[in-house]
């Protein structure tokens, strides 16, 4: 291929504004907020391991046993 063809493959821009008549700034302040967010979801961050304080298998209480010793066994 050569270069006269590379140039003229014209990538869609990221952002158009369809509505109204923004001033610079605004634009500006779109491009930043947008370009942020796409930074933060970028970062491939392994989850934090959870502890077990918060674990919900810990919140429920198992059956309690009929037997001789159920009484004793009802505490642990």
């Amino acid at each position: 291929m050569s270069d006269a063809t590379d140039a003229a493959v014209v990538e869609p821009p990221l952002l158009r504004v369809v509505r109204g008549n923004p001033r610079p700034d605004e634009v500006a302040a779109l491009v930043a907020v947008v370009s942020a967010l796409a930074a933060s979801g970028a970062a491939d961050e392994k989850p934090r391991p959870r502890s077990e304080w918060s674990a919900h298998h810990h919140k429920v209480r198992g059956a309690h046993r009929h037997g001789g010793n159920a009484w004793r066994m009802s505490a642990r």
